[in-house]
């Protein structure tokens, strides 16, 4: 009888909730405009159910390290799926606005816990030479879900009805649940040191504001000098939670781990390339529709061609890691992403579909690599017992990245707008800024070309000639 390896298995389950949870978001912020005339209300009202869910993420990431190492991973993977898959039936269900954005609150709970701790799981459960080959299913669907998420949802709204996006949530979560159960183990820590509240408050309330202000930034959710004053309150307050954290014996978001070069490297070099690429999902579909006229399947249709790249990488991403190296890899291949996305750039209205689908399938599969690789550079030297802390530290940036990656985008579209002194956004805007986001996401290089030649080799496998 056939049998999954459980190095296969488990990252296989871990991935499909995560798939799940990335997937969900792009969903609905296709399907709003038509979630919001059923609910009777404006669609810039329904952006708070978006807003709100990055709330519950920003409060509840960072105390999902604690909670594993307290109550054991897999109890709180398991949960986080129950809270989550509660969460999308109340969404289904919703007659209000207010039902839907509590709704959403409740579903970012259950998503906040769901991500660092699902990666958790697999971290504990791989050892360190099986590490980039687990951790490469987990880059599909930070990579697939922004691409299938749009055209998923405006068929569903187009052609059923948009609380089906809510129900199909529950066969896949069901399932990730009865899995967890019989093949992940339940690692927990002996001894568990006291939640640090007053870390947890002004992480809690930091954090908030800074993705709201991130989230809102430009989009005509609140009006700007709020979202400004929301990041400048967030970034304080997130000032003060490092001036806290230095005094703490036990703080929820250990700082000494950027002391780690790998982790630093990994962690806030991918900070600054996570942005840049975090602006795709929103500019190439803008280009794509407000530019060339597509409608907005066939731009989900060209835009699939990521997905296909990111899928094939991951079958190789580990042997080009073991014949190179982490430094290598990560430096030369940071350049060939970055112009892959400037290239984006230059698409015009005649470029042929075939050019494009090339272009956005070769980056899909520079993307999936590099993100395979900072996520295994960045736990390559991480202890045991402080792996719960790590991945809560890195969900934590990873977040922030994304939320930058829309802002970034938006302000580099709006600024080659005024710039260039058109009225509307064509498609003479988008060349700028692309090239400004993939300069973004370039400057990774500061601290990816400081690695050490053999960072990484115990997980790689890359054997220093010489």
């Amino acid at each position: 009888m056939f049998r999954i390896p459980k190095l296969v298995l488990i990252p296989m389950i871990v991935a499909c909730a995560l798939f799940m949870e990335n997937m969900d978001s792009t969903v609905i912020a296709t399907s709003l405009p038509t979630i919001a005339r059923d609910l009777g209300e404006n669609p810039i009202a329904l952006k708070l159910a978006l807003t709100s869910y990055l709330l519950s993420l920003a409060i509840f990431i960072p105390i999902s390290g604690w909670m594993a190492d307290r109550f054991g991973a897999r109890t709180v993977f398991r949960t986080a799926i129950w809270v989550f898959m509660g969460g999308s039936m109340l969404c289904a269900f919703s007659n209000s606005l207010l039902g839907f954005v509590a709704a959403r609150f409740v579903q970012g709970m259950g998503g906040a816990m769901m991500v660092p701790v699902g990666r958790l799981v697999v971290l504990r459960s791989a050892t360190k030479e099986e590490l980039v080959r687990a951790l490469s299913y987990l880059t599909i669907p930070a990579l697939v879900g922004p691409v299938i998420g749009p055209p998923l949802g405006g068929f569903i709204s187009t052609y059923f009805h948009w609380r089906w996006i809510f129900f199909i949530n529950i066969p896949i979560s069901i399932i990730g649940i009865v899995m967890a159960g019989i093949h992940i183990e339940n690692l927990k820590e002996a001894q568990t040191p006291p939640l640090d509240i007053p870390g947890f408050m002004l992480s809690a309330v930091s954090l908030s504001l800074l993705m709201m202000g991130l989230a809102t930034f430009g989009r005509h959710l609140l009006p700007t000098p709020i979202s400004v004053l929301c990041v400048v309150i967030g970034a304080i307050l997130l000032a003060g939670y490092v001036f806290q954290a230095r005094r703490t014996e036990h703080p929820l978001l250990n700082l000494d781990l950027f002391r780690i070069p790998s982790f630093n490297a990994g962690v806030t070099g991918g900070f600054f390339f996570r942005i840049g690429i975090g602006a795709i999902p929103f500019l190439l579909p803008l280009m794509l529709q407000l530019g060339f006229g597509l409608n907005s399947f066939e731009s989900g249709m060209l835009t699939c061609a990521s997905a296909i790249g990111a899928i094939f990488m991951k079958t190789i991403a580990a042997k080009i890691l073991q014949r190179y190296g982490f430094r290598s890899v990560l430096v030369t291949n940071t350049v060939l992403v970055t112009a892959s996305l400037a290239v984006i750039g230059l698409f015009t209205r005649t470029t042929p579909a075939m050019v494009i689908i090339s272009i956005l399938l070769l980056g899909g599969c520079f993307r999936s690599l590099q993100f395979t690789s900072l996520n295994a550079l960045s736990y390559a030297d991480i202890d045991k017992p402080v792996m719960s802390q790590a991945t809560s530290m890195a969900s934590v940036v990873q977040q922030l990245a994304a939320g930058m990656g829309i802002t970034v985008g938006a302000l580099a579209l709006q600024g080659s707008n005024w710039f260039q002194g058109h009225a509307q956004i064509v498609a003479g805007d988008f060349p700028p800024a692309f090239l400004f986001v993939s300069l973004v996401s370039l400057s990774s290089l500061f601290w990816l070309n400081r690695l050490a030649k053999d960072a990484g080799a115990e997980i790689s496998g890359h054997q220093s000639e010489g």
